[in-house]
């Protein structure tokens, strides 16, 4: 039987700044068999310019890109609870930090895993604070070239941080004929290392096919509504998705084997009918 796939339900910030949807979508991740659930985590004044942060977006928060980036925001009071409440439900949670003073605050509690986003894999301080913890690290590889890649990778085992890549495509929603899953061959012989599979796309069958080619990691974002508010809820698993897809990613570690050539028993009484030995 294949390795056990390490499944993460993102829920990054599709819980809208609310509690009350993070919670329903932890239960979900849990009841489904995720193995984690993921959050993001930013320091607003460090991550966007003033500029940016003073121009018009509309949101349910206000018309400023600041209204709308605080309103997504949890801090220490929701992270607590989060914190807790994943305790209960038996749930790892991690989350990626898209600045340094991001990962410093999360570094209060007893995470096992970090993450790189893809949007960060050029941030050299941000890489060297993450590999310095040395906790297996998720490095997403979108928008990156090889060379990009080669300088993360080079960090992490300058620091001995053990880590795995992450195939991904950054477009939300992807289009299925760009997810080029042969990538995660091609990490994998290029770097040494597992690679995974991140995934923005609707439907199951391109993570379900990731798996099929040795991906050890799933990260799919949810959602409790694709026509919720939120940049990232169309390329969202629903809940019942996230059930089916770990359902088939579990059937798929299964059906692998081990590539050891056995006649099975039911195999040896066909044979015996159709032989004669």
């Amino acid at each position: 039987m294949s390795d056990h796939v390490f499944v993460t339900a993102e829920i990054g910030i599709n819980h809208n700044g609310d509690m009350d949807i993070c919670k329903k979508l932890i239960d979900w991740a849990a009841l489904s068999g995720a193995d984690a659930v993921k959050f993001q985590k930013r320091t607003i004044d460090k991550v966007y310019t003033k500029e940016y942060l003073d121009s018009y977006r509309e949101s349910p928060w206000g018309k400023t890109q600041r209204a709308q980036k605080e309103g997504l925001e949890f801090q220490k009071d929701e992270y607590d609870e989060i914190d807790r409440y994943c305790k209960e439900k038996g749930i790892e949670w991690f989350a990626s930090a898209w600045d340094i003073d991001s990962q410093h605050f999360l570094r209060q509690y007893d995470l096992k895993h970090n993450k790189i986003a893809s949007a960060m894999l050029t941030n050299k301080e941000l890489l060297k604070t993450v590999a310095e913890e040395k906790k297996y690290t998720f490095i997403a590889t979108g928008m990156s070239s090889f060379e990009e890649i080669d300088e993360a990778v080079a960090v992490f085992r300058e620091h001995d941080c053990p880590f795995e890549l992450m195939h991904c495509n950054s477009t939300y929603p992807m289009p299925k004929e760009d997810a080029n899953l042969r990538m995660i061959l091609t990490l994998k012989e290029r770097y040494g290392c597992k690679v995974g599979y991140s995934g923005h796309e609707t439907g199951r069958i391109i993570s379900t096919s990731a798996v099929a080619l040795g991906a050890s990691s799933i990260e799919r974002h949810i959602t409790l509504d694709n026509t919720m508010y939120g940049s990232d809820q169309a390329a969202s698993l629903n809940v019942k998705d996230l059930m089916r897809l770990i359902e088939d990613i579990r059937l798929v570690e299964k059906v692998l084997g081990d590539g050891k050539k056995v006649l099975t028993k039911k195999e040896l009484e066909t044979r015996k009918k159709l032989r004669g030995y």
